[in-house]
């Protein structure tokens, strides 16, 4: 008895994995989202997970994505690699919010704001929000 309740517990948690792999891998998929910037002036400032925020780094903002997940943003055939880091408003009026060297990478800091291409590339399983 004991062997087939491990056995049906380690079948449980395969097939979770799989299935978050999957949901994982449908996130994956490149989606368009409305991106502006952090400026200078929250430099030091906390955000949601902590982590002071940093202008210099490669940050970003984001309503529910895990805190550590990394995210390929694109934009005008540039591109740069994220850490969620931190959050905004699920209801605002943007779905991403870069730090400014993120911004400068890809060209967001001459318009202030845009439509940019984010693919998840690597994701927490565990989010501390």
């Amino acid at each position: 008895m004991a062997l087939g309740s491990k056995i049906r517990g380690s079948l449980l948690v395969m097939l979770l994995a799989g299935l978050l792999a999957l949901a994982v891998q449908v996130v994956a998929k490149a989606e368009p989202l409305k991106a502006t910037y952090y400026g200078n002036w929250y430099a030091g400032k906390p955000t949601a997970s902590g982590e002071l925020y940093d202008p210099h780094g490669f940050t970003a903002a984001h309503p529910y994505l895990p805190f550590g997940t990394k995210l390929l943003v694109s934009y005008n055939g540039r591109g740069v690699i994220v850490t969620v880091n931190d959050r905004i408003p699920y209801e605002g009026n943007y779905d991403l919010d870069l730090s400014w060297a993120a911004a400068k990478a890809v060209g967001l800091t001459d318009i202030g704001t845009a439509v940019v291409a984010a693919e998840v590339i690597e994701t927490q399983l565990v989010s501390s929000a």
